[in-house]
């Protein structure tokens, strides 16, 4: 039978929620044990695929095609493994199957409440993913004292009564503030949250406390009185530099032992190894590379969490230290203002949406790189961007565009796809010979999409006149994926989110040589 750890938050959102059950399941995983993990959000839109990324951040798109909250992103990094639809569940999803369940007859008359009949469904989609673990973790979003968390809460409740104390484990992430102008650390807003948590029926096994300060014996104590918690179950979660360092910060605290005992597991030693040389390898501090990521959501970093996190990764397998510089894609349009803001950086990234605003912006950032040499990767939108530049500027097709963005344009190199959003991955053939094909060091590669558009290959033949190479297909659609331009040192564009399978210590090819060619161009810059 498999155990579940209950991750649930209080005081403020944003705490680290994700990272701490990925941290959990890494230790382990680490272990031997088979670990699962499920994200449970309250919101009651179906999926984050159709919100704002400047209120949400990223959508992380599995590979079965579900769109999903950012925190999947740091459980697949954390555990290297591939999640699925049924890693991502949303109040809209669970209200949904309530209803159509109620129409479809099968609650035979009976009145629907969110007891039992919604916080049944929430159970069902957790105790799914059971078979084949011996640990699933399942993080709740939200904060203790939400008005849309309460059945998720009533929902697991109910499961340590059903699966009994020895098979499930609550913790709580919370918060110590450090009070700058009394110079002390505040327990009261942790001891309110776990009152607010026992008050729903819910007593928390192991606190973690973040804080910018470490504690003393006294705040351990204090916080152990007064949540109900025992001292060796309190443990202070405190701001490291890495997310990367959170697992050997709970390790030195002893968790996973803590999570061992209450389930009676065997806690068996830790592989380490490779996470710690990891983690050295992003400590370098030379070579120094400074890259561009342009998008039109800067102001919220979370909507390119995967970018970043692929970007550290490449640069831990070159040891080289990585400087990133946001550039805002709708404020970059004027010569000027490009070269202000690439004049001195080492490669340039791309990413787009499925919105056009910002797409004028990311053509004009194209242009600048491929006229300057500047190591440029497009993804997605960006790709889109990639080829329309190329388009305009290198084809004498001026208005070039998308017709999904500008019905009337008379040299529509981008169409809308007839199904929609293309969600999901999907099956690329790499020409043989081309940069895409030396990148991957194989034929057939497999790729996550989210996207409304794809290239027009009514223009395929004009572009590659003019040295634009088409180098990856998904065949049976005749679908471009990947475009390059020979005759730059590094001009890709990719139609699919490398990103999304991007490991800590297995970086993704695309983004490693990527960073090998703005290495190189910094050499060549700088001498």
């Amino acid at each position: 039978m498999a155990k579940y750890i209950f991750v649930v938050g209080g005081v403020l959102s944003s705490l680290g929620k994700g990272i701490a059950s990925a941290s959990i399941g890494f230790l382990l995983k680490s272990m031997g044990y088979r670990v699962k993990i499920q994200k449970l959000d309250p919101y009651l839109n179906l999926d984050p695929g159709r919100m704002s990324p400047l209120q949400h951040g990223e959508v992380f798109v599995t590979d079965d095609g579900a769109q999903a909250d950012l925190d999947l992103g740091h459980y697949e990094r954390f555990l290297d493994q591939a999640l699925g639809r049924n890693s991502s569940c949303s109040a809209g999803q669970i209200y949904e199957n309530v209803l159509r369940r109620e129409t479809n007859g099968l609650y035979q008359g009976r009145t629907v409440q969110v007891i039992p009949h919604v916080t049944d469904e929430i159970k069902r989609r957790i105790l799914e993913i059971g078979p084949q673990a011996d640990v699933v973790i399942v993080e709740i979003g939200g904060t203790v004292g939400d008005i849309e968390i309460l059945p998720f809460l009533e929902a697991v409740r109910q499961m340590r009564l059903d699966l009994g104390v020895q098979n499930t484990l609550f913790v709580m992430l919370t918060y110590i503030p450090w009070i700058r102008s009394a110079e002390e650390l505040k327990t009261k807003p942790a001891q309110h949250s776990a009152y607010k948590l026992r008050e729903i029926g819910i007593q928390p096994d192991i606190l973690l406390c973040r804080s910018e300060k470490p504690f003393g014996p006294e705040i351990y104590d204090k916080i152990a009185l007064f949540t109900n918690v025992p001292r060796k179950s309190v443990i202070n979660a405190i701001d490291v530099d890495s997310v990367y360092e959170c697992p050997l910060v709970y390790r030195k605290a002893g968790l996973h032992r803590i999570v061992c005992q209450h389930f009676g597991l065997e806690s068996k030693p830790l592989r380490l190894g490779a996470w710690k040389s990891f983690l050295h390898s992003i400590e370098v501090e030379e070579p120094r590379l400074k890259i561009a990521v342009c998008g039109k959501y800067i102001q919220c970093r979370d909507a390119y969490k995967s970018v970043g996190e692929a970007l550290t990764h490449a640069a831990a397998f070159h040891r080289a230290a990585l400087e990133l510089i946001w550039i805002d894609s709708s404020q970059a349009l004027k010569p000027s203002a490009l070269k202000k803001a690439f004049s001195d950086v080492d490669g340039i990234l791309v990413e787009g949406g499925l919105e056009a605003a910002g797409l004028e912006g990311e053509v004009a950032i194209a242009g600048f790189a491929r006229k300057k040499g500047i190591p440029f990767l497009g993804i997605s939108l960006g790709m889109q961007a990639m080829a329309t530049e190329f388009a305009r500027n290198a084809c004498a097709l001026k208005k070039a565009g998308s017709q999904l963005f500008d019905p009337h344009t008379p040299d529509p190199v981008f169409v809308p796809l007839q199904a929609g959003t293309r969600l999901g991955a999907k099956d690329i053939t790499l020409e043989a010979g081309s940069q895409a094909r030396k990148i991957y060091k194989r034929a057939q590669i497999s790729e996550r999409h989210r996207h409304r558009q794809a290239f027009n290959n009514a223009y395929r033949s004009a572009l590659e006149a003019k040295g634009l190479h088409f180098s990856g297909l998904v065949k049976d659609e005749e679908m471009v994926e990947v475009i390059e331009v020979p005759a730059q040192r590094f001009h890709v564009g990719v139609q699919f989110h490398p990103q999304f399978k991007s490991r800590p210590n297995r970086a993704h090819p695309m983004f490693k040589e990527f960073l090998r060619t703005a290495l190189e161009y910094c050499k060549i810059k700088d001498s």
